[in-house]
């Protein structure tokens, strides 16, 4: 199965994985569609883009983690322009069989795509390089380098004594989105829900460091 949302991409992908003698059951675009189809196709393999509609920043890496944990057995292959430390290394602490993590601007040739994916598929690994290096030089990193680009805004906005209101006028974005955000935020800096500690305020306090 096969996650895309450029259509040419998409296009193309699906037939070098048909030539290279892979069965393509599905192909979709964007993460909410992928769930759906991975629940009602149930695929040997799943290759998904990082960045996916709506916003186009972690849709399909937060998709790929939802998977990886609902169906373990299952091999996945993410396709990205750049690394996701924070989600590299949660893929990585569900288990290191079935999984790989290529970047698209490195893969040279694509018969060393397919064989990355025959590999995966079998129970091996394929991780870039330079997936590999940095997953070595982040362990310890701050908190704060977990987020996204998005959810950094969202804390700088809140920083700036935003509401969820606010955060919503200036992002252009959904209400249900900005929660969203703000829950991730509160569950990449570890801050569970007490009832004696406002996350808000000690998310703001990490922020700007005190």
């Amino acid at each position: 199965m096969l996650a895309e949302d450029s259509v040419l991409l998409r296009a193309g992908l699906t037939k070098l994985l048909t030539d290279g003698g892979f069965e393509v059951v599905a192909a979709v675009s964007d993460a909410e569609a992928l769930l759906t189809a991975v629940a009602e196709q149930k695929p040997d393999v799943v290759v998904v883009d990082v960045r996916m509609p709506p916003t186009h920043t972690d849709e399909g890496i937060r998709a790929a983690l939802v998977l990886r944990r609902m169906y373990p057995d299952m091999a996945l292959c993410v396709l990205s322009q750049y690394v996701e430390e924070r989600y590299a290394r949660d893929l990585m602490s569900v288990g290191t069989t079935k999984i790989g993590y290529l970047l698209k601007d490195r893969v040279a040739q694509v018969s060393d795509f397919l064989d990355a994916l025959r590999r995966v598929a079998t129970g091996g690994t394929a991780l870039d390089p330079e997936v590999v290096d940095q997953l070595l030089v982040r362990q310890g990193d701050d908190p704060l380098e977990r987020l996204t680009p998005r959810e950094q805004e969202v804390l700088r906005l809140m920083a700036e004594g935003r509401s969820n209101n606010g955060i919503t006028e200036t992002l252009k974005v959904s209400h249900s989105a900005v929660e969203k955000y703000v829950t991730n935020i509160f569950v990449k800096l570890d801050l569970p829900p007490t009832d004696t500690d406002h996350r808000r305020v000690l998310a703001v306090l990490r922020y700007l460091r005190v």
